[in-house]
């Protein structure tokens, strides 16, 4: 199992919310890309980020500092956040970012989805967030209708090969991840699976990679120094 340590992004600061609630923001840097730069030094082989701004409002207002975090690092990644258009995703692909992390587009939008899949592989992700078992979009401000088994299906059948799966309730709140959730999708689905939300303690990595996870990212925990980062990265393997 690999690690992907967490940079969520608003006015270009590293920041957390508390359950996906923006009015729960704690500000960690003002400097992004020096958290790449210690990632990178613990040993992280992909860096997920989260542009909060973009998946709020649909626009890339972190972009540079998408590509200053790439930049800092040196090593592998991924976004997420307000990608909602295919001109959206080359600019990003053509800049160096190693993944898209799809949401509220891959949701809302099918075509699109299928179009990005078609194009790009599984340099494509999709974020399926999870709230009280439908699928979330827009930031996690609004759920769908969709149910998150049938969604996953509808994944798999059109070629998608990983998803970052969170369970919104548990993300931030340092209360453990969501066990049973990623019991059942690692069952039932072939896809890589990515456990989001909540991993708290180096036993939740230790569960995740027995479960056959093929990652799990880490966040508030990082930055409370609740998980070392180095450790879990070695637990993981």
């Amino acid at each position: 199992m690999i690690i992907l340590p967490a940079i969520d992004l608003i006015g270009g600061k590293a920041v957390r919310l508390l359950k996906g609630r923006y009015e729960d923001m704690t500000v960690y840097s003002d400097n992004p890309a020096e958290i790449a730069e210690d990632f990178a030094a613990c040993g992280a082989q992909l860096i997920h980020i989260v542009d909060l701004e973009g998946a709020r409002d649909g626009d890339t207002p972190n972009f540079d500092t998408v590509i200053d975090i790439k930049r800092a690092g040196g090593c592998p990644c991924e976004i997420g956040g307000g990608i909602r258009s295919m001109e959206v995703v080359d600019r990003y692909m053509e800049a160096g970012i190693d993944a898209v992390v799809l949401g509220t587009a891959a949701v809302n939008d099918r075509d699109f989805l299928e179009a990005a899949v078609a194009k790009y592989g599984g340099r494509i992700v999709v974020g399926v967030d999870v709230k009280d078992g439908y699928v979330a979009i827009k930031g996690w401000k609004e759920k769908s209708d969709m149910e998150l088994i049938p969604f996953c299906r509808y994944l798999q059948e059109i070629g998608v090969e990983r998803i970052n799966v969170t369970d919104i309730s548990r993300d931030g709140a340092m209360e453990g991840t969501n066990h049973e959730m990623y019991k059942t999708l690692s069952e039932e689905f072939g896809m890589k699976i990515v456990a989001s939300g909540g991993v708290s303690t180096i036993d939740d990595v230790k569960r995740l990679a027995d479960r056959g996870m093929y990652g799990a990212i880490i966040g508030k925990a990082y930055y409370t120094g609740a998980i070392d980062l180095k450790e879990a990265i070695e637990v993981a393997r």
